[in-house]
C-alpha cells in the first residue's frame, strides 16, 4: 500500500514540476515582453501595426493637355478593365453561375469587341497552372484595358457568365489623328508592386512626363483580425496631387484644317511623306504642326511611319525655298539690282556645272525675272556679288546650322556645307546643305515681322489644376534681327511677285481673298554616295509662304515628298494643303480680306467623317450657321444632307459623339428646333408657334440625362407686342 502511495506522490510531483516549469517559462516570457516590448528582435507594436494597419491608394489623374483656347487634346478618362472568373469554385449556385461556363462561346463573343484573337482569348479562359489548377480569374493584357463605356455595355448585354469589369483610367485623345507626332502618347505600365502608372512614351507626353504625372494619395486606417474597420480608428487621408495641365500654342481649329487637307492629299497622291507647320510670325507660336504618315495615339496604329517629329528631328535639303534668304542677304548688303541682267542656263564652278531646271535657261534675263522663275544660276551670280563669307554670316543670323531652341526634344541642327566652292554655290539654292522645317519657319518670321526673328515655341503655359496658378509661362523671344525692316518689306514684295508674274513658279498658290507671298521648292533627294534622285515623282516639293503680304498674320511651310503626280505639276499637291489651310485659318482669325465676294447662296457637301470644328468654321465663313450636336470631333451625321445649295443664314447641324451642349434657341424656327431635337435625340417639348422666345434649360448646359426641355415659341406679332425682335431665318433652296 505504501509502495503504491509513493508512486502516486512521485507522479504528482512530476506533474507539478512539469506544469510549474511551463508556468515559470510563460511568466518569464510575459515579463520579458512587458519589459522590452520586443520579440525575435522586432517590436511588438510594429508587428501589430503591420498586421492591423491598412491603407488604400487614391489615384492621381495625369495632367491634361489643352490647345491655346482650352480645348482638350489629351486627358485621363474613365474606362474599364475586362476580367474573366474561370474557377468553378466561384459559383455557389448552379442556377446563377459566377464563372465562365462555355469558354468557346465566350471567346468567340469577346473577340468581336476587344482587339484579341479568339484563339488567344480561349487559351486565357482555359488556362491552368503548373499543378493543373485553374486560377480564380484571368485578364487579357492591353486588349482588355481601356475599354470604353459603349463597348462595356455591349459586352454586358451579351450576358456572359463570369465576365466582369473594373473601373480604370485611360489616357484618351479625343481628336484621333491630331498633331500625333507632336503630342505623342502615354501608356499604363505595371509597377513591381502590381500597381499601374501612366507614363509618356513619345512627344510632349514623354518630354513633360514629370510635369504631367501626379502623385497618388492614400487612406490609412486600422482593422481587426477580420479586416473590419475598428470603431475608434481614425482615417488618415493624404490627398492625391493631380499632374499639371499643359496649354499649347496649337489652335485646334487650325490644326483640324491642316489634318483634313493633308489627309486629302495623302489619299490622292500617296506621297512617301509630308510635313507642314503653321505659325504666328509676330510671336513665334506654332499654331499647327503635322506630318504623314501618322498614327492615332489611342491605338498607335500607323503604316510605314517614323516615330519621330520630322519637322524638328529630321534634316532636309530644302531646295529653292532657301532662295528666300539668299535674296534677303543680297538686298540687305545692297547688291540687289532687280533690273540688272545676267546669263541664265548654266554657271561653271571649276569643273562643275550648275544648271537651271530647264538647263538651257532663258538667255539674258533680269535678276527679278530669275528669282520669279526660280533660277539657280541667278543665285550663283548673287553669291559672287554678296561674298561667300558675308552670305554664310547671314545664314548664321537666320539661325541655320544651329538649334532654334524650340521647347521640343531631339531638335536637329542641320549642316551648312562650305568646304568647297561648289558647296557654297549649291547652298544658295538649297542643295547640299541641310536644314530643318522649323528652322525655315523661324527664319521666315524675320521676313514677315519687319526683320525681327522670333523663336518658335509650342508650350504656352503650365498650370496647377488645383489652384489654377500658372507655374511656367512662355513669353515670345526675339532671336535677333538678321535683316532690316526695309529689306524684309522688299523681300515680301518680291516673294508676292512669284505668284503674280506671268512666268512665276508659285501661281498655284494664289488665293481669291488674300495676297500671298512665298517661294516654291523642288529639291532633289540625296540617295547617298553623292547621287541624287531624278524624275517628277522623285522630288521633295515644298512651299514657304505668308499672308496677307502687307501685314502677315500667318506663315506656313509645306513639303510633299515623292508624290504620285499622274501628270500634275509638283506644286499642285503642295497647294492643296497650303491654300485651304491658309485661307480658312485667316478667315477663322477674322483677318479682313482686301476683297470679299458677296453671294446670296452657297453649296454644302457631305461632311461625314470630317472634323466638326473645321467644318464649323468653313460653313460660318460661307455665311451659314453651323451647330455642332455633341462634344465635337468626327462628324457622324448632318442635316441638311450634302450636295445642295443653302441661302446664307441657314442652319447646318453637324452630329458628333458625346454629350450635347444646349444652344441658345432664341429666334430659332420650329423647323430648326425639330431638326436639332432629332439629331440630338433629346426630350424637347415645343409649345406655341412661330419662333423661339424662351427655353426651360439655359444655353450652355450639358445634357447627360433624359430630363424634358420645354421650348416656347411665339409668332412675330406676339413677339412684337412684347418688344421682342425675331428676324426670320434663311430657307433651304434646291
Amino acid at each position: 500500500m505504501k509502495k503504491k502511495r509513493f508512486r502516486f506522490q512521485w507522479g504528482a510531483f512530476l506533474l507539478l514540476f512539469f506544469y510549474g516549469g511551463l508556468f515559470f517559462l510563460l511568466f518569464s516570457r510575459m515579463f520579458m515582453l512587458q519589459a522590452t516590448g520586443e520579440v525575435e528582435g522586432q517590436e511588438l507594436a510594429a508587428r501589430a501595426a503591420a498586421k492591423y494597419s491598412k491603407e488604400s491608394a487614391i489615384t492621381a489623374s495625369r495632367g491634361k493637355i489643352y490647345d491655346t483656347n482650352g480645348q482638350v487634346i489629351a486627358e485621363d478618362t474613365l474606362s474599364y478593365r475586362l476580367i474573366a472568373v474561370i474557377n468553378e469554385k466561384a459559383t455557389t449556385d448552379a442556377k446563377k453561375p459566377r464563372h465562365v461556363v462555355n469558354a468557346e462561346k465566350t471567346a468567340k463573343i469577346l473577340a468581336e469587341y476587344i482587339p484579341m484573337d479568339e484563339e488567344k482569348i480561349y487559351k486565357q479562359l482555359t488556362r491552368v497552372n503548373d499543378k493543373g489548377e485553374k486560377p480564380y480569374q484571368v485578364e487579357f493584357g492591353s486588349a482588355g484595358r481601356g475599354i470604353s463605356h459603349e463597348t462595356m455595355s455591349k459586352i454586358k448585354a451579351e450576358k456572359l457568365p463570369g465576365v466582369l469589369f473594373v473601373n480604370d483610367l485611360k489616357r484618351y485623345y479625343p481628336n484621333g489623328i491630331f498633331a500625333s507626332h507632336l503630342i505623342g502618347f502615354a501608356l499604363k505600365e505595371e509597377n513591381k508592386d502590381g500597381t499601374f502608372t501612366t507614363k509618356g512614351k513619345m512627344g510632349l507626353e514623354l518630354t513633360y512626363n514629370k510635369e504631367l504625372t501626379g502623385k497618388d494619395g492614400k487612406v490609412e486606417y486600422e482593422t481587426d483580425a477580420f479586416s473590419y474597420l475598428l470603431p475608434n480608428s481614425e482615417k488618415m487621408v493624404t490627398p492625391a496631387k493631380d499632374g499639371d495641365d499643359i496649354y499649347l500654342t496649337l489652335d485646334k481649329t487650325i490644326q483640324s484644317f491642316l489634318e483634313e487637307s493633308m489627309t486629302v492629299v495623302e489619299e490622292e497622291y500617296n506621297p512617301e511623306s509630308m510635313t507642314a507647320i503653321v505659325a504666328d510670325p509676330k510671336t513665334g507660336k506654332i499654331l499647327a504642326m503635322s506630318q504623314r504618315p501618322t498614327f492615332n495615339p489611342d491605338t498607335r496604329d500607323g503604316d510605314n511611319m517614323k516615330w519621330l517629329n520630322e519637322a524638328i528631328e529630321e534634316t532636309i535639303e530644302p531646295g529653292s525655298t532657301m532662295k528666300t534668304f539668299t535674296l534677303a542677304s543680297a538686298i540687305d548688303t545692297g547688291v540687289w539690282d532687280p533690273n540688272k541682267y545676267y546669263p541664265s542656263g548654266q554657271y561653271r564652278v571649276h569643273d562643275r556645272v550648275i544648271n537651271d531646271y530647264n538647263k538651257v535657261g532663258w538667255g539674258y534675263i533680269t535678276y527679278l525675272q530669275g528669282f520669279q522663275r526660280s533660277s539657280n544660276t541667278a543665285m550663283a551670280h548673287l553669291l559672287k556679288l554678296i561674298g561667300e563669307d558675308v552670305f554664310f554670316d547671314y545664314l548664321d543670323r537666320f539661325g541655320f546650322g544651329k538649334k532654334t531652341g524650340i521647347d521640343l526634344p531631339n531638335e536637329a541642327t542641320g549642316t551648312l556645307l562650305s568646304n568647297y566652292p561648289v558647296e557654297r554655290v549649291t547652298t544658295t539654292f538649297g542643295q547640299g546643305s541641310t536644314v530643318t522645317p522649323i528652322q525655315l519657319i523661324q527664319a521666315l518670321t524675320a521676313i514677315a515681322n519687319d526683320g525681327k526673328m522670333m523663336q518658335p515655341y509650342v508650350i504656352d503655359r503650365i498650370v496647377d489644376p488645383l489652384t489654377g496658378k500658372t507655374i511656367n509661362k512662355h513669353e515670345p523671344v526675339v532671336k535677333g534681327q538678321p535683316v532690316s525692316a526695309d529689306t524684309a518689306k522688299q523681300v515680301k514684295e518680291i516673294l508676292a511677285s512669284t505668284l503674280t508674274a506671268e512666268k512665276g513658279t508659285a501661281t498655284d498658290f494664289v488665293l481669291d481673298d488674300y495676297e500671298v507671298a512665298g517661294k516654291t521648292g523642288t529639291a532633289q533627294i540625296p540617295l547617298g554616295n553623292g547621287r541624287y534622285s531624278w524624275g517628277s515623282n522623285e522630288f521633295l516639293y515644298s512651299f514657304l509662304g505668308m499672308a496677307p503680304v502687307d501685314n502677315p498674320q500667318l506663315i506656313m511651310y509645306v513639303s510633299v515628298k515623292r508624290p504620285k503626280l499622274k501628270g500634275d505639276a509638283g506644286s499642285i499637291p503642295v497647294s492643296k494643303i497650303f491654300n485651304p489651310v491658309m485661307l480658312n485659318s485667316l478667315k477663322y482669325l477674322n483677318v479682313n480680306p482686301e476683297d470679299v465676294k458677296h453671294v446670296d447662296d452657297t453649296s454644302i457637301q457631305d461632311y461625314t467623317g470630317q472634323s466638326a470644328e473645321a467644318i464649323q468654321v468653313r460653313l460660318a465663313n460661307d455665311g451659314l450657321k453651323p451647330v455642332i450636336v455633341g462634344s465635337g470631333g468626327k462628324i457622324i451625321d448632318q442635316y441638311p444632307k450634302g450636295l445642295q445649295k443653302l441661302v446664307k443664314g441657314n442652319f447646318v447641324f453637324l452630329k458628333t459623339e458625346g454629350d450635347v451642349t444646349l444652344p441658345d434657341f432664341t429666334n430659332w424656327s420650329l423647323r430648326n428646333v425639330l431638326a436639332f431635337k432629332s439629331m440630338a435625340n433629346l426630350e424637347i417639348e415645343v409649345v406655341g408657334e412661330g419662333f423661339v422666345a424662351s427655353q426651360s434649360v439655359s444655353a450652355g448646359t450639358v445634357i447627360s440625362d433624359s430630363s424634358p426641355i420645354v421650348v416656347k415659341l411665339k409668332t412675330p406679332a406676339e413677339s412684337f407686342k412684347q418688344d421682342v425682335e425675331t428676324p426670320p431665318e434663311g430657307e433651304t433652296t434646291e
